[in-house]
């Protein structure tokens, strides 16, 4: 037992568990019900214990391909979406049922990147989700793919994503990630000799180098989306666990605290929920350069981001879009809300304050960013 997963488990009042389509497929990629119904056993024995459920769940192609009869998955985006319309269905059945002999109703959610994006949209989803709780329903989430072309065209990663999105929207301190794998090895999974990280404090290069290939840079797999998660989690004061989820029980032994898997562990106090939607939910529509100072500034000192301290600007953002921060040497550090639009912000950058109404005729704003909206990403 590892004293700080029981104290993980313990303390993790709500739990977000994805699943991903190697997991709930057979060989070929048709929907394994039996594996359905056996997780949804595991979600029942968690909220039992007392936990707060939410599943975001891959399958609806392979449910689809199933239902249909297909034996391949198709390759253009539309016969994509068709299949996958027919598959969430499927897919939703197969769950409903599940959870039905177990007392439990299960609700279908899905999402789009724009309704994260969109804060009032946002905040009805998190309220839709808190509601469902209080039915004893098991919210059951996914990608919306038969409008969002991305998460079909990707081999991995998209619902990783949105798992990590899921849990800073609810403030899950866990987020469970059931794979086809174990967790994160010390080498190349292939290598008789490889052996599963227990747990990784920090995310750095050295972990992203676990899954990239050397010579050519790529992701030997979808484990890089998952370490990705890992920092949306982590960076908010959450933990992540990736384990394998092709056999019954990984649920269980999380929950009793054993070492399975490889735990991200969380980096510092939680944050609040709504920096967690600036910093690590919308997609930037922009980005703005600074210079060491302003750095330091708003890193280090908690300010707010001044036009003087901005050497660059970038996109085409209007007014309360959420724009990327950077340093000199174009690392983000930050994100934040801008008070003023791209064309602006570049007319009047490298000025003080005070010298921004005789350039745009007038000054709403001191400052481009005010640090109560604005989040950092380091």
């Amino acid at each position: 037992m590892s004293l700080l997963r029981q104290e993980i488990s313990a303390t993790s009042d709500t739990w977000v568990v994805k699943v991903g389509t190697r997991v709930l497929t057979r060989e070929g990629g048709v929907l394994n019900e039996e594996r359905v119904a056996s997780l949804s056993a595991e979600l029942h024995m968690l909220m039992n214990a007392g936990k707060k459920v939410v599943l975001v769940s891959s399958g609806a192609v392979g449910a689809g391909m199933g239902r249909l009869g297909i034996p391949k998955r198709p390759g253009d985006v539309s016969h994509l979406q068709a299949v996958a319309a027919v598959g969430q269905c499927r897919l939703m059945w197969a769950y409903d049922r599940s959870l039905k002999e177990l007392g439990r109703p299960a609700a279908q959610i899905l999402l789009t990147a724009q309704d994260l994006d969109h804060r009032t949209r946002y905040l009805n989803v998190r309220n839709t989700i808190l509601s469902l709780f209080e039915y004893g329903a098991v919210p059951i989430i996914n990608e919306n793919d038969t409008v969002s072309v991305e998460e079909l065209q990707t081999t991995f990663g998209d619902n990783d994503r949105l798992a990590a999105l899921v849990t800073n929207l609810i403030r899950a301190p866990l987020l469970v990630i059931l794979s086809d794998v174990a967790g994160l090895y010390d080498r190349d999974p292939a290598d008789p000799t490889a052996q599963v990280v227990p747990t990784v404090t920090k995310i750095d290069d050295s972990i992203f180098d676990l899954v990239r290939d050397k010579a050519t840079g790529l992701s030997k797999g979808g484990m890089a989306s998952k370490i990705r998660a890992a920092k949306i989690c982590t960076a908010a004061g959450e933990n992540l666990i990736v384990a394998g989820g092709r056999e019954p029980g990984t649920l269980a032994r999380i929950l009793a605290g054993e070492e399975t898997g490889t735990l991200f562990v969380a980096q510092g106090a939680a944050v609040a929920s709504w920096k967690r939607w600036i910093g690590y939910t919308v997609q930037p529509r922009g980005w703005i350069t600074v210079d060491s100072g302003a750095r330091k500034a708003v890193e280090l000192q908690g300010r707010s981001l001044l036009p003087i301290g901005i050497v660059d600007v970038g996109g085409d953002f209007v007014k309360g879009d959420v724009v990327m921060i950077r340093d000199p040497q174009q690392a983000e550090f930050a994100r934040g809300l801008v008070n003023y639009s791209a064309d602006d912000a570049r007319k009047i950058m490298g000025l003080k304050s005070e010298q921004i109404a005789n350039t745009l005729g007038h000054r709403p704003y001191d400052e481009v960013v005010h640090r109560d909206n604005l989040a950092l990403t380091v």
